[in-house]
């Protein structure tokens, strides 16, 4: 699939620019609370992507398997993915996330990770949530945490596919990629944890995709919504999410919304725009922990 793909919303489009990036090293080591560290870097930073208009940033080309039904074909039927440890896995110190310590979390109980090791490819999701239950994550950030109120009766199959993800330590170490002011802050590709691939990144997917869930009743008319990013075709989901730093209610109709953000606004608005003026190096997402109601 082609990594740039002008995507047209509402007489708007929008072509990604790539960023481009030196060779850099970088070292994490895992933190007693379950983070993940910065603790060596041996290059400088690379230049920033460069915004070619405000239209569809939300869009993610993706390097998944072409669309098909099989993240839910899997989450039908129950059938296990069959997921490949990336070279790069971080094994944490327990199964099981650490409490927050948010008032947030009060009468909800930490979901136990599925896996031990970080895994960033799968053939599909497996089923993992009760859409009867009210799920939250707690994505910890380089400026901070952000609760986020998951929507399992609205988007059923996106919420599923975050905590099937999340529970895989898929999203430890990725980056918010792109953030362009006044509009989104983006992030969810495996690839973004490698700043070698730092001009392929937007690109990537957990191996598989879905379909979106548009038609819920769920608006983007409000900074702190959570939608899934995808390529042209509804069926082109995958791991790519958003926030809304400002309305974006044109995206309405067209993207799933399928959460949004509880506490940490603030912590949203304050990542590194990677777009524009003044753009900088992207923040890192250490982890996302998931919570059930009890």
């Amino acid at each position: 699939m082609l990594k740039s793909l002008p995507l047209v919303l509402i007489g708007l489009s929008l072509a990604a620019c790539a960023p481009t990036m030196p060779a850099v090293t970088r070292t994490y080591t895992l933190q007693p609370n379950g983070t993940l560290a910065l603790t060596a870097d041996s290059g400088a930073a690379g230049t920033a992507a460069t915004a070619a208009g405000t239209g569809a940033a939300t869009s993610q080309t993706g390097t998944a398997a072409p669309a098909s039904s099989t993240a839910t074909d899997a989450a039908a039927t129950g059938t296990a993915p069959a997921p490949v440890t990336t070279p790069d896995a971080t094994t944490p110190a327990a199964t099981t996330p650490a409490a927050t310590g948010t008032a947030a979390m009060t009468g909800f109980t930490a979901v136990p990770y599925l896996s031990a090791a970080r895994v960033t490819r799968f053939t599909g999701s497996q089923n993992v949530i009760d859409p009867a239950k009210t799920y939250r994550a707690v994505m910890k950030t380089a400026k901070g945490d952000v609760v986020l109120e998951l929507n399992a009766k609205a988007a059923p199959v996106a919420v599923n596919n975050f905590v099937f993800l999340a529970l895989n330590h898929f999203y430890d170490g990725t980056r918010f990629h792109r953030v362009i002011e006044g509009f989104v802050a983006q992030g969810g590709d495996p690839q973004s944890s490698d700043p070698a691939l730092q001009a392929q990144w937007g690109t990537g997917g957990p191996g598989y995709n879905f379909a979106a869930e548009v038609n819920n009743g769920l608006r983007f008319d409000k900074a702190g919504v959570l939608g899934m990013a995808r390529a042209a075709s509804l069926d082109s989901q995958g791991s790519q999410f958003y926030i809304t730093l400002a309305p974006a209610d044109f995206l309405s109709g067209q993207y799933t919304v399928f959460g949004q953000v509880l506490s940490g606004q603030d912590v949203v608005n304050g990542l590194t725009r990677t777009e524009g003026a003044g753009a900088g190096q992207p923040d890192l997402l250490n982890t996302v922990q998931i919570y059930v109601s009890q």
